[in-house]
């Protein structure tokens, strides 16, 4: 795993959708690739590996990418934790639903993460300071989520 252009690419993220604060969709996508800006990978919310593609803004640190269901963008935070060695990544913004889902037109916010262990950072990149700094509730749940759906304890 090669962190490109400050995310880790191939990577698996555990990700949770809502619309009007209730839980619609949770599940996992998958970045195989970022190339002069271009995101490529697939989404799986229910059971079928959905292609998705997107563009991904290292200045800003911003993300968007088009399901066939729905169109995301969200902005990139980390979560250093220093005590285990592993720094989160942490994706959240708006979805927009689009045709062909039943819901289209409606809209709600995402939360997706991954993590990589300090000793899979590149020597450039630095530890950031935010160590006593708590990330979002969402963190823990799509934590779950990832180590659930790829069988680790």
């Amino acid at each position: 795993m090669a962190i490109e252009q400050g995310l880790p690419v191939p990577s698996i993220w555990g990700i949770d959708a809502s619309m009007a604060g209730r839980p619609i969709v949770r599940g996992e996508f998958i970045i195989n690739s970022i190339t002069n800006n271009q995101i490529v990978g697939t989404s799986n919310f229910r059971g079928t590996q959905l292609p998705f593609n997107g563009t991904w803004d290292e200045k800003s640190n911003q993300i968007t990418f088009n399901t066939p269901f729905a169109t995301f963008s969200g902005a990139l935070s980390l979560y250093e934790d220093p005590s285990i060695g592993i720094r989160h990544y942490i994706l959240t913004g708006p979805f927009l639903m689009k045709a062909p889902s039943l819901q289209a037109g409606e809209y709600g916010n995402w939360l997706a993460t991954t993590d990589v262990s300090y000793s899979q950072l590149s020597a450039n990149e630095q530890i950031s300071q935010n160590a006593n700094a708590l990330p979002p509730v969402g963190v823990f749940l799509t934590s779950d989520i990832l180590y659930q759906s790829n069988g680790l304890p």
